[in-house]
């Protein structure tokens, strides 16, 4: 009788942990699953034109650069002391975060006069940028602008200088934008915001682990 009612100790035991394992295990998993699978919602505000630019090396960075992988792009200029250097530390983190995935980044300047590879380089390396997977562009003001001002939709509007060394005042975004491996651009993200910089990182892996360029 005791061997009985010890086997059917044990049966009972196993029987409540197959119920707790049931009960719990659905619970653990399922929601990063469906989290995992649901796609967030990326805008469509229209594509890339081609486009012909340098980069702090003085080579060519064209919109072939931008093809096949999902791209963080930022608006600075080299003599800003103001928004871009935040912005850039922003930029900065992101490769971090997203370090050994096949997000890129990049950052135009709107100020292309100034802003030579020499100088471009030399801002690189102040913010410690993986020449592999961050560029600086420079190019034509005229190119530049066509770029920023049209699908990008920001300014390069110089509203003079007050400024010691005449810095100018050089009105321009402090956004960030997600463009695809197919050159739409899929979002535009408030660098000001914490929550929408943690939304474009997710938007962008999404968009590195999903999207099949064509």
């Amino acid at each position: 009788m005791v061997a009985a009612m010890a086997l059917s100790g044990r049966k009972l035991l196993l029987g409540m942990l197959a119920v707790l394992v049931l009960a719990v295990v659905p619970g653990i998993f399922l929601p990063s699953l469906m989290c995992r699978g649901n796609a967030p919602h990326l805008d469509d505000l229209g594509a890339l034109p081609h486009f012909s630019l340098i980069d702090e090396h003085g080579d060519a960075f064209t919109d072939d650069a931008l093809r096949g992988h999902p791209t963080i792009v930022s608006f600075i200029f080299t003599r800003c002391d103001t928004i871009c250097p935040v912005t850039t530390a922003k930029m900065r983190r992101i490769q971090e975060e997203t370090f050994g995935d096949t997000i890129k980044l990049a950052s135009f300047s709107v100020d292309p006069t100034y802003d030579t590879p020499a100088r471009l380089t030399e801002y690189a390396r102040r913010y410690t940028a993986d020449p592999e997977r961050w560029r600086f562009v420079t190019g034509p003001v005229q190119s530049m602008k066509d770029l920023l001002e049209g699908p990008f939709m920001t300014t390069m509007q110089q509203e003079g200088s007050d400024r010691p060394g005449g810095v100018p005042n050089i009105a321009h975004g402090g956004y960030f934008m997600l463009v695809d491996g197919t050159l739409r651009i899929r979002g535009a993200y408030d660098s000001n915001d914490i929550h929408r910089l943690d939304e474009l990182v997710h938007d962008a892996l999404y968009l590195a682990r999903t999207q099949n360029p064509h």
